[in-house]
């Protein structure tokens, strides 16, 4: 049976589903999930992450990352994560870029949080002959200061959505139309409007609101770990700065966009990350949240355009083309770039300053 019928047999027998449950089951299904069975990945998959782009994203990061380290006092041991990490590339980077300061490579502990085995076999090729220890969630990190990344994580952590109506706040489920085919369908008036967020009850019929329990409780976890142990993490994504109201939810299979009930597990599911409740979490655990920026502005002002350069140096113009291209759909504003859709958030266990954040 496939894994659009189970989900109508499901809605058949229980009713219409929170979208929570219709993503996760897309996404993470044991048999049909999306990244359990499937290699999202780069040009041949569905989408291209910025490590795969080029390799400046993951040396930025890597230099940050070595900042802060000493920053922080140059905590020996140190647990350095990345949560979600694909491929592994941005920790190949990341790795090879610190290899400025020896010191730092000789103290880190290198953890991966990956609920995929598939992946898992994957990370531990691209990263010969690193010791890597892999964790399902944050639970099982040793007790020690961590210095945390997460690129495109968070998108594709499952949301709730609210929408606005003339009998008032309902949430959208996912049951069947006339046809037996998956729809949106609206339930019932929500009873706990403690989920909606200020001003809610002004905003017109139609108006969507996507609420995200698993990252607030994600970026939860993260704030106590980093407030008890100490360190710094950086969140890069896509979406906004400020909570607000809007329909993001999207699938995208082979680089482009389809329907969200078009062959459940064949597409990556995502939203848009509301950046202000991920650092409101982290704060009511414990943490400091330095304001989130845009990725454009985070890795112009570490020095992209200068690694551009250097990397450029001496090379034929069709390589220095290709690199320029890079750096552009990395930093850039324009249709197709990340620099201004993506923002990064930087979390710490107590404040401290870390350029290039104000």
């Amino acid at each position: 049976m496939s894994l659009e019928d189970r989900i109508r047999r499901m809605i058949g027998t229980a009713g219409p589903l929170p979208m929570s449950d219709y993503m996760a089951m897309c996404l993470f299904d044991p048999a049909d999930g999306y990244y359990t069975t499937r290699e999202p990945f780069g040009q041949d998959g569905d989408f291209t992450t910025a490590p795969e782009i080029s390799q400046m994203f993951g040396e930025m990061v890597g230099a940050w990352l070595v900042h802060a380290w000493r920053a922080l006092g140059c905590p020996t041991p140190f647990a350095l994560v990345e949560m979600g990490p694909g491929r592994g590339t941005l920790m190949r980077d990341i790795i090879r870029t610190a290899r400025i300061d020896s010191a730092f490579l000789a103290a880190a502990q290198i953890h991966l949080v990956e609920t995929s085995e598939r992946l898992r076999g994957v990370q531990a090729e691209t990263l010969v002959p690193q010791a890597i220890k892999w964790h399902d969630d944050l639970s099982t990190l040793p007790p020690l200061p961590m210095l945390f990344a997460a690129n495109e994580l968070f998108d594709a952590v499952p949301i709730r959505q609210f929408e606005q109506t003339p009998e008032g706040w309902c949430e959208r489920r996912v049951g069947l139309d006339t046809d037996g085919n998956l729809a949106l369908v609206t339930g019932l008036p929500i009873a706990d409007k403690s989920l909606l967020p200020p001003g809610a009850s002004a905003a017109p019929v139609g108006a969507i609101f996507e609420y995200a329990p698993a990252r607030e409780a994600i970026a939860a976890t993260l704030g106590e770990r980093l407030a008890t142990h100490g360190g710094a993490a950086l969140v890069i994504d896509y979406g906004h700065i400020h909570s607000g109201f809007a329909d993001t939810l999207q699938a995208l299979r082979a680089h482009r966009f389809v329907s969200v009930f078009e062959q459940p597990g064949s597409a990556d599911l995502t939203s848009h990350v509301d950046f202000e409740s991920l650092a409101r979490a982290a704060e009511s655990a414990g943490a400091s949240a330095l304001p989130a920026m845009t990725q454009g502005d985070f890795l112009l002002s570490l020095g992209l355009a200068e690694r551009a350069g250097a990397l450029g140096h001496g090379k034929d113009e069709k390589t220095q083309a290709g690199i320029r291209a890079a750096a552009e759909r990395l930093a850039g504003t324009g249709k197709g770039e990340m620099g201004g859709l993506f923002k990064v958030l930087c979390l710490t266990g107590a404040p401290l300053a870390l350029p290039p954040f104000p």
